[in-house]
């Protein structure tokens, strides 16, 4: 197979993490070269994010400014994330690599934008990235993934229904605007059933050079 950039998305435990293991899996027993590399990245505005993210640095206590913040602090990070020349998407895609991303652009998108111009700040941000060769969202109930969090011992700070309600509608504007390759999967099935489903959707659609 060809190397191929992949995204997965989805609201909070959609199942995303568990999604990329397997297709990483699979893509090892082909002997095809893959990474799996999540957003936010381990580059160093990535492991400041995850610490803002688990509550342990708080920014402006406003909503709307906390999310225009942390709008321009995943766009650095997305920045070092596709061009860094070590281990960044563009390289790794020209080393014949296959890269599955959990979070991209879109997320930034969903989590990020409460109004227009929210959408207009985050689309500017992200506007010269490259698209991934598949977007895959993983759509499930919030109720499913609101008793999955509540499992976790520390939340993060994005984890609670109000804020998950809002970012998933605005996964629905994202699907319904995004014009490339995309594929979205009931995340109620089981997982290997899913996996099958975005196994078989990659080998009929982007299997060839």
């Amino acid at each position: 197979m060809k190397p191929l950039f992949i995204v997965l998305e989805g609201i909070d435990s959609s199942g995303k993490s568990t999604q990329a293991e397997l297709l990483y899996n699979y893509y090892l027993s082909i002997t095809q070269p893959v990474v799996v590399s999540p957003e936010p990245t381990n580059g160093p505005i990535g492991k400041f994010i995850r610490t803002i993210l688990s509550q342990q640095v708080n920014l402006y206590q406003n909503n709307q400014s906390f999310d225009r913040q942390m709008s321009y602090l995943f766009a650095a990070d997305r920045h070092y994330h596709v061009y860094n020349q070590n281990e960044g998407i563009l390289t790794l895609l020209r080393q014949k690599v296959t890269i599955i991303s959990t979070r991209y652009y879109f997320s930034s998108l969903a989590y990020h934008c409460q109004n227009p111009r929210d959408w207009e700040l985050v689309k500017s941000l992200n506007q010269e990235f490259p698209n991934p060769d598949l977007l895959i969202y993983l759509d499930i109930p919030l109720e499913i993934c609101l008793t999955r969090l509540a499992e976790r011992a520390t939340p993060e700070v994005y984890e609670n229904k109000h804020k998950l309600q809002q970012v998933k509608s605005n996964y629905q504007v994202i699907w319904r605007e995004y014009q490339g390759l995309k594929l979205q999967l009931d995340a109620t099935q089981s997982q290997e059933k899913i996996h099958q489903q975005i196994v078989e959707f990659i080998e009929k659609n982007l299997s060839s050079d």
